[in-house]
């Protein structure tokens, strides 16, 4: 089955709304845990629009080998792995004017700066991830790079999923994207995650694809977390994950 970190950014942004101290993202975390996630994931961005660096420091106490740190590549954010040594620090692109992150690190056209941070992270002993958009030669090049994992983008396929159906044609464009770029990250010896835009309605197709390790999931999770609780919410995703991988299993055992 594919672990699930789950981003608990969202949590802090409601916080920042008021500027003050509820609700905060470590007893999210906790209530995360409590109800079936393997690990949490935060993006401290350069400015800092929901998570705080204190956030970061409290999160790595607590959840120590289970704390996946976002970062774009600065030499700020190296600072801050090698500090607090998360369990694995995921590069990501980043934009003073989107709303989230919009795509994957373009690895081939940064290939050099890429190599330097992961290089940088080593030598602290950070492991280290790219997001990349579903694109074999962004795989090939974070290969090149050093990085251990690639994170597939799945935002094409989420969007895709809701304007048009799961079933439709254009999804499942999107999802043969995904399925072949997760091929290519597990033929170079590279760990395949994904994440980005999944929730209970589409995870599923996703989440039965073969070798796929982990998924890194949060505003859907938060969203529902304000109706039922984050540890009911995360519990509702689990099943959704943990029942299409099982089908998957099978159908690929069959053949």
């Amino acid at each position: 089955m594919p672990l699930l970190c789950v981003n608990v950014d969202h949590v802090a942004t409601v916080r920042q709304a008021r500027r003050t101290f509820e609700p905060d993202p470590l007893e999210a975390a906790h209530e995360a845990i409590a109800g079936g996630a393997h690990g949490i994931t935060v993006h401290l961005r350069e400015d800092r629009r929901h998570v705080q660096d204190a956030d970061v420091l409290r999160l790595a106490e607590a959840f120590p080998g289970r704390l996946n740190f976002e970062m774009a590549a600065t030499d700020e954010m190296v600072s801050m792995a090698r500090r607090v040594r998360p369990a694995m620090a995921m590069l990501v692109p980043e934009g003073r004017h989107e709303v989230t992150t919009e795509g994957g690190l373009d690895v081939v056209r940064h290939r050099d700066r890429v190599r330097e941070v992961i290089a940088a992270l080593a030598a602290g002993g950070v492991r280290s991830s790219i997001f990349i958009d579903a694109d074999p030669a962004q795989a090939e090049a974070a290969l090149s790079c050093g990085a251990s994992v690639c994170e597939v983008h799945t935002g094409p396929w989420a969007h895709a999923a809701h304007a048009s159906g799961v079933a439709s044609q254009p999804a499942r464009r999107e999802l043969d994207l995904v399925r072949a770029a997760g091929g290519r990250i597990r033929a170079l010896g590279l760990q395949f995650n994904a994440g980005h835009g999944l929730s209970t309605a589409n995870v599923g197709p996703i989440a039965a694809l073969p070798g796929l390790a982990e998924l890194h999931i949060g505003h859907s999770i938060v969203s529902r977390a304000v109706i039922v609780g984050m540890r009911a919410a995360v519990a509702e995703i689990r099943a959704a994950i943990d029942g299409a991988a099982a089908s998957g299993s099978a159908v690929h055992s069959a053949r």
